[in-house]
Parts: C-alpha cells; sequence; structure tokens
C-alpha cells in the first residue's frame, strides 16, 4: 500500500478541517436545517439530530476518512487496491466509481444554482429589490430563470472559478479553504448581529431552540437521520479523497467530531441569521429554497441597509457553495491523473468540460426544455432524485458495510489510531450495526418504500 498520496497532503489537521467543513457547509445548511429544526421542535430536534450525527455521521465519516487514508489515492483506486488487501471481491472498486460519478452529476446541477447566488450578489447589492412587493420578486426570479443564456453565464462562470482553485492541486485547495471559511463565518456573524438589530431576534431564536418536545414524530426522526447522513456529503467521494491528503500522524476521531460539530454550529447560525430577517417581515419560513431567492429579497428589499446585507447573505451563499464545489469535482480529476497520466491542469480541462456541458441540461430544465420531463421530472429533478435519493445513500451503505464487515479489523484500528480500545470498539459496532441499519432506512424512505 502506498503511504503518501501523488497528488500531496494537507499542511496541518486545521487545513483539513477547513477543507472537510467546507465540503460539508453547503446550500442545504443555509436554509433546510434551521427550518427542519424549527418545524420538528427546535432544541429538542437538536438533541435527535446530534444523536443521529453521533450514530450516522460521525462513524461513516471516519470510516470514509479512513478508507482515503489508506488508500491514499483516488476513490476508484483505493477501493480497488482495499478490496484486494483484504481478499475482498474486485466489485469493490464500483463503490468508488459511484461516488465520483455521484460528485460529478452533483457539481453539474450544483454550479446551476451556486450561479444563481451569484447573480442574486449583484441584483440584491444594486437595489434591484428595494421596495419590490412579493409578486414583483416573483416576477424579478422568474424572468431570470427564464433566460437562458444568463443561466448559461452565471453557470459558467461558477465552473471557471472551481476548476481554477481545483488545477492548483492540494496547496491550491488548501489555500481557498483557509480564505472561505474564515471569510464564511465573519459573514454569518455580521448578518447574526443584524438579525438581532433589525429582525425580530427573539422569535427566530425561538423557533429554532425552544424544546417542543411533542414535535418530535418518527417522520421528525427519519428527517433527522436523513440530514445527519446529507449534512456531512457522504458518499461522494468528497471525503474519501480529502482523507487521502490526511497526514498519518493527525487523530480521524476526533477530527471527524470536530469537523461535525461545525458544520452544525453554521447551520445553527444561518438560522439565526435568516429566521429573524423573516418574522419581522411576517413572512413565510418554510418555504423551502424557495426562501432563498424569493422570499428573503422581499425582506431585504424593505429593510435598513437591506441591499448591503442581503448582497452579504449571497456571498455567504456563493462561499458555501464554492467551498463544496471543489471536493465534488477532486475525485474526478485525481483519478484522470492517476490513470489517464493527465497533468493536473489537462485533467481538470476535461472534468469542467464534461461537467459544464451536463450542466447545461440543468439550465435549460428550468426554461426551454422545463416540459420535457421523464416520470414527471425535469432533467435537473432527475439528476436531483438520482444522486440524493439513491447513489449517495447506496454509497454511504457500502462505506459502512466495507469498513465494517469487509476490512481487516487491525487495519481499521492500526488506520484510526483511538486511543482506547472502547473507542474503537464502541465504532465498530455503530458502522456495522447501527449506521447501515439506519442509512438503510433513510434510503427505503427516500425511494418511498416507506
Amino acid at each position: 500500500m502506498r503511504k503518501t498520496s501523488q497528488h500531496g497532503q494537507w499542511s496541518s489537521r486545521l487545513a483539513f478541517i477547513l477543507a472537510a467543513t467546507g465540503s460539508a457547509v453547503g446550500l442545504g445548511n443555509i436554509w433546510k436545517f434551521p427550518y427542519i429544526t424549527g418545524e420538528n421542535g427546535g432544541g429538542a430536534f437538536v438533541l435527535v439530530y446530534l444523536a443521529c450525527i453521533f450514530a450516522i455521521g460521525i462513524p461513516i465519516m471516519m470510516a470514509e476518512i479512513m478508507l482515503g487514508r489508506r488508500g491514499r489515492q483516488s476513490p476508484i483506486n483505493t477501493m480497488r487496491d482495499l478490496a484486494r488487501e483484504a481478499a475482498g471481491s474486485r466489485f469493490w472498486s464500483w463503490l468508488g466509481w459511484l461516488g465520483v460519478i455521484a460528485g460529478f452529476l452533483i457539481l453539474s446541477y450544483y454550479s446551476v444554482i451556486a450561479g444563481w447566488a451569484m447573480a442574486y450578489v449583484v441584483r440584491v447589492g444594486s437595489g434591484v429589490f428595494d421596495g419590490v412587493t412579493s409578486d414583483g420578486v416573483s416576477n424579478i426570479f422568474g424572468q431570470f430563470i427564464a433566460d437562458p443564456e444568463k443561466l448559461l453565464a452565471w453557470h459558467s462562470l461558477f465552473m471557471i472559478l472551481t476548476m481554477l482553485v481545483v488545477a492548483r492541486g492540494v496547496k491550491g485547495l488548501e489555500r481557498t479553504v483557509k480564505f472561505l471559511m474564515p471569510a464564511l463565518l465573519v459573514i454569518l456573524v455580521l448578518l447574526v448581529g443584524y438579525a438581532m438589530e433589525q429582525g425580530s431576534f427573539q422569535q427566530g431564536v425561538s423557533f429554532l431552540f425552544k424544546a417542543d418536545f411533542s414535535k418530535i414524530t418518527s417522520d421528525g426522526i427519519l428527517t433527522a437521520m436523513g440530514h445527519a447522513f446529507f449534512t456531512l456529503s457522504l458518499g461522494m467521494g468528497a471525503i474519501m479523497v480529502y482523507g487521502s491528503y490526511l497526514p498519518s500522524k493527525i487523530s480521524i476521531g476526533s477530527t471527524t467530531i470536530i469537523i461535525a460539530l461545525a458544520d452544525t454550529a453554521v447551520a445553527l447560525l444561518a438560522g439565526l441569521a435568516i429566521f429573524p430577517i423573516v418574522f419581522a417581515n411576517g413572512l413565510e419560513p418554510g418555504s423551502g429554497p424557495g426562501l432563498i431567492f424569493q422570499t428573503l429579497p422581499i425582506a431585504f428589499g424593505h429593510m435598513a441597509y437591506g441591499s448591503i446585507f442581503g448582497a452579504l447573505f449571497f456571498v455567504l451563499l456563493f462561499f458555501a457553495a464554492w467551498s463544496s464545489s471543489i471536493s465534488l469535482i477532486e475525485p474526478a480529476v485525481a483519478w484522470l491523473v492517476e490513470n489517464k497520466k493527465m497533468s493536473r491542469m489537462r485533467a481538470c480541462i476535461w472534468a469542467g468540460l464534461v461537467t459544464w456541458t451536463v450542466g447545461i441540461g440543468t439550465v435549460l430544465s428550468f426554461n426551454i426544455a422545463a416540459d420535457l420531463t421523464l416520470f414527471g421530472k425535469t432533467f435537473f429533478d432527475v439528476l436531483d432524485y438520482l444522486t440524493a435519493n439513491i447513489m449517495l445513500p447506496l454509497g454511504g451503505l457500502c462505506i459502512a458495510i466495507f469498513a465494517g464487515w469487509v476490512m481487516n479489523k487491525e487495519t481499521a484500528r492500526q488506520e484510526l489510531s483511538l486511543k482506547h480500545a472502547a473507542l474503537f470498539n464502541t465504532w465498530l459496532f455503530l458502522v456495522k450495526f447501527v449506521s447501515p441499519l439506519a442509512v438503510l432506512v433513510v434510503f427505503l424512505k427516500a425511494i418511498e418504500v416507506i
């Protein structure tokens, strides 16, 4: 087994934490987690969610990082070699392919939505939404997504920015996340301060943190289980390839816990920034993705300094998307460098072009090809359903099974380097029994079997 990656390694534990947290923190953290928290019992849901994080998210994340560090290659080659080392089936290499393809497909449409955030930085900052009514904001948004040329331009710009970072290798990734993540935190704190001054902060705090255990239902628990898995970017090869750049001396267990808690903290801070503003303007907090592009612009358009802080909010959204996107394409680039003997720049050009081309389908699904559907779903909806509901849960399930049942126990113990045998045994029990069962339930719920 190779003990060093040909792509380089993170310079420090902090660099890896920032990179992995950047991969985990995405568009869903900004609107989805705060909303599902408020709707499912506030503080009571947070407790259930944290329990799910420790039972599902952290064990599988530790397993994915461990596999990456053991293999020191792209997910495809890592799973091929680790299966050989464990005398397992060669078909485990398909787990690597599943993750790489999932990340590639997700980025193809993620880039389009991230382009919207970039466009809204300009629109909100220039005062386009100042004093505009709800119908006016809906019309502006409708006209925007109905224009394929504009969507394609923003999609192209975001893909260029993503590939420029990835082309610079591990050092480029590290320098970028060292800027993006502190900047994201500063913007979040500024927005929370703004919400305290201009919004209904107490109502927002109550919505997020008031513990109402009567709202904890079986559906709420399933929601917590699902988000605990999806929020950490598991099952798409990103964490595995980031783990392959992790120095051997760094503890996987404690580092993973820090990443999970940081991801949760960012999501809760986002809620404290968003919901006081939503409530202060009498708007609906449960409007899903529409909360970002249709509800919040109304609020910012009617508040003091709204254009300034509204623009800051969409910069925050752009930073969150950018830090995630670089991790989504990295596994594919690493494989091209390893297997096709390409330079990193050439691999980035090819991977970026193919991803950009597939993204055109998502661009057109909001306008010209909106009526072109498969099983009642547009091109964008098909990609979203396929990746989120099928590919990622299957990837996470297989990672848990491989780490718990196929990989040699002593090899896992050596890579994790947990100080106490009880900690390793707890992780092994969770990754062998609890985590796979939980992800299987999430998978069955996602495809509407249960």
